[in-house]
């Protein structure tokens, strides 16, 4: 007689599920993971169209060269770049582009980066989180300014 063996989906308590769900809608977080006993449960709330933030550009910060327009930066920020790989947010948190204020910024357009090269910081629950670089590359825009919200997986710079 074969033996049967719980999988580890049948451990998940369903009501633990719902509760991390509703702490998710309370807390207005975007996702959640617990662990306990050696079973990890993550919880993730994905975001309508209506709530993405980036959908209406805010004015990027003076990262563009010292020659660059105001309107040649505002044009080349409502057009995203479609060459290059999207440096996407681990987290939630909060975006800084420099590592104190009136330091100069991690990176700015145009810049040679190494791969593991820190991008940026997320600062998450008072925790600051550098935001390594994905691959070696060239940065050819950066998509979000200083001290901005951001949700897990957004765009926050394109590197080619």
């Amino acid at each position: 007689m074969p033996t049967t063996s719980k999988a580890p989906a049948d451990q998940i308590d369903t009501r633990l599920v719902r509760k991390l769900a509703d702490i998710l809608t309370e807390t207005g977080l975007s996702e959640i993971e617990v662990e306990h006993g050696g079973l990890k449960v993550r919880v993730v709330k994905t975001l309508t169209a209506a709530t993405v933030q980036y959908a209406a550009p805010a004015p990027m910060p003076v990262a563009a060269s010292p020659a660059a327009t105001p309107a040649a930066a505002a044009v080349a920020e409502a057009a995203p770049v479609s060459n290059g790989d999207p440096v996407k947010s681990p987290m939630v948190g909060t975006v800084y582009l420099q590592p104190n204020p009136g330091s100069p910024a991690f990176v700015k357009v145009g810049d040679t980066v190494e791969a593991g090269q820190t991008l940026f910081i997320i600062e998450a629950m008072k925790t600051m989180n550098p935001v390594p670089a994905p691959r070696a590359g060239k940065i050819v825009q950066v998509l979000i300014d200083d001290a901005q919200p951001v949700e897990f997986g957004e765009p926050l710079a394109i590197i080619e």
